[in-house]
């Protein structure tokens, strides 16, 4: 009995008597606590909680099935075994008592080694329980951190892949970080327009928000000497350049292929890579789609990918400053952008500001 010992066995029983008995046979293994009636009882379980009880069911005012039903209603007391040991002998009365939710029903006169007995595999039961109960909860926050994990490598991952084609124009810098939390700010501002709240819903922001990083993943197959010409491009020249659109889409594709799912954040990617220089009024590239045609991930990239542009340094022009970039995409209201999104912006321009401060690359090459 020398794994058992030290439990509190709470006895309840409104005759000294028993309780008594319960005491020599009990005492030599447990603690024992006693009360002699049902709100007795219930003051010193709720003061501290003891292992198992024993409950007689014949007690005044609060016989054992109503203190049992109170017990097993309280979310912070339910899982202490129960033990009816009372003189009723009824089957009607143990099916009462197990339906009550006790674990064991032991009648009077008590026999010591049933007692102990019962005692002890309810004890070793309720252990097991609680040691199963950890493990779950164990493994569940093995299984939230390597999830986490895994969202943090992804996350890293997709920054890596988009700065593949950041580090090659050296002025662009944070412009990844930066588009991915101005999508994330626009998104959760149209969220509850009648038009996007469909769309929008909190998983689809998070998808924004980890595929954001890749929307110009295709400048990788730019030429430098056109990606970085400081003038201003040819005719031939830009039609490469526009071609990076469709690289990109293809790269994602590519490895889309080795994703089960078809709901994944690549799916995202794949779109704004692809869309994201289309314009409102059809005039964009690489297919001249227009308005609502144009995917609504590839809309919001749109304005955040312009904003950020208009307000750095690149090699064909010098940084706007806020004010003017604003206005800027003001004017291009239903001409290059979605009108509805515009009017979200210029609600939260600001915000933009403050993540475009946040993630500057240097002084110089941020104006706001």
């Amino acid at each position: 009995m020398q794994d058992i010992a030290k439990k509190t066995i709470l006895a309840i029983d409104d005759t000294p008597a028993n309780i008594d008995v319960v005491k020599g046979v009990l005492s030599k293994y447990y603690i024992v606590q006693a009360a002699i009636n049902g709100k007795m009882a219930l003051h010193i379980i709720k003061k501290k909680k003891p292992d198992l009880i024993l409950l007689d069911i014949m007690m005044p005012e609060m016989d054992g099935y109503e203190v049992c039903q109170t017990i097993k209603s309280d979310v912070n007391l339910k899982d202490i075994p129960i033990i009816f040991l009372t003189a009723k002998v009824e089957i009607d009365d143990e099916t009462m008592g197990f339906n009550m939710g006790a674990v064991d029903y032991i009648t009077k006169p008590i026999s010591p080694p049933i007692l102990l007995a019962r005692i002890k595999t309810h004890l070793e039961l309720k252990s097991a329980k609680d040691s199963l109960l950890r493990q779950n909860e164990q493994l569940e926050e093995k299984v939230i951190q390597r999830t986490q994990q895994m969202e943090e490598l992804q996350d890293v991952t997709m920054v890596a892949m988009g700065s593949l084609a950041e580090t090659r124009d050296p002025e662009t810098g944070n412009h990844i970080r930066r588009t991915q939390n101005y999508i994330k700010l626009l998104a959760e501002e149209l969220k509850a327009h009648h038009k996007f709240k469909e769309y929008l819903t909190p998983a689809v922001i998070t998808m924004l928000y980890k595929s954001a990083p890749l929307h110009d993943i295709g400048k990788v197959g730019v030429p430098d000497h056109i990606l970085l010409k400081p003038g201003k491009l040819t005719k031939d020249e830009f039609a490469e350049m526009q071609r990076h659109t469709t690289y990109g889409r293809d790269a994602i594709a590519s490895a889309e292929k080795n994703i089960s799912s078809a709901d994944n954040f690549l799916s995202f990617a794949k779109r704004i890579a692809y869309s994201h220089q289309e314009k409102w009024n059809g005039t964009g590239y690489p297919e001249g789609i227009k308005g609502e045609a144009i995917p609504i991930c590839a809309r919001l990239m749109a304005i955040a990918d312009v904003y950020d542009a208009l307000i750095s340094r690149r090699v064909y022009k010098p940084a706007f400053d806020h004010d003017k970039a604003v206005a800027i995409i003001k004017d291009g209201k239903g001409s290059h952008f979605d009108p509805d999104m515009v009017d979200a912006f210029m609600n939260i321009s600001e915000q933009f500001a403050t993540v475009a401060k946040e993630y500057s690359d240097t002084q110089d090459n941020i104006t706001t």
